[in-house]
């Protein structure tokens, strides 16, 4: 047996969810990126790798979802959540170095809070999409 489909929410409910998490999501997002940024620039031992190189490969995945970010689709927020996990990844392997320990937690909270506002976003998104066009 199929099981009936579960009624979307009303669109008051939905409203100031999708705003909260959205503005969370960019706040996030900006953050991450100015993070990166400032500790490749400011801090780190490149080993005389080139900057612009090291800052390049660092900032084309967040670069590449930006516009979608900034234009408020859910689906550009649903491949930062894909994308955010790199730098998850790259923030704990920092914290695991004591130099680098600072930077690192900071860069995982960061990824970690972007991922769980931009789902959330993309889930309420969706929902106040589908509702706002007449699905009940």
């Amino acid at each position: 047996m199929a099981k009936t489909p579960k009624p979307l929410p009303a669109l008051e409910w939905l409203r100031p969810r999708v705003k909260a998490s959205r503005a969370l999501a960019l706040a996030a997002f900006v953050a991450l990126a100015v993070l990166v940024a400032g500790y490749t620039l400011l801090f780190a031992d490149l080993h005389g790798a080139r900057t612009w190189v090291v800052l390049s490969i660092q900032l084309v995945p967040l670069l590449l979802v930006a516009p979608g970010m900034l234009a408020g689709s859910p689906r550009a927020h649903a491949w930062t959540c894909f994308i955010v996990n790199l730098y998850f990844i790259q923030g704990v392997l920092a914290a695991i170095d004591p130099a680098r320990a600072a930077y690192g937690w900071i860069e995982a909270v960061l990824s970690a809070v972007l991922f769980s506002a931009a789902l959330l976003y993309t889930r309420w998104g969706y929902q106040y999409q589908r509702r706002a066009a007449g699905e009940q």
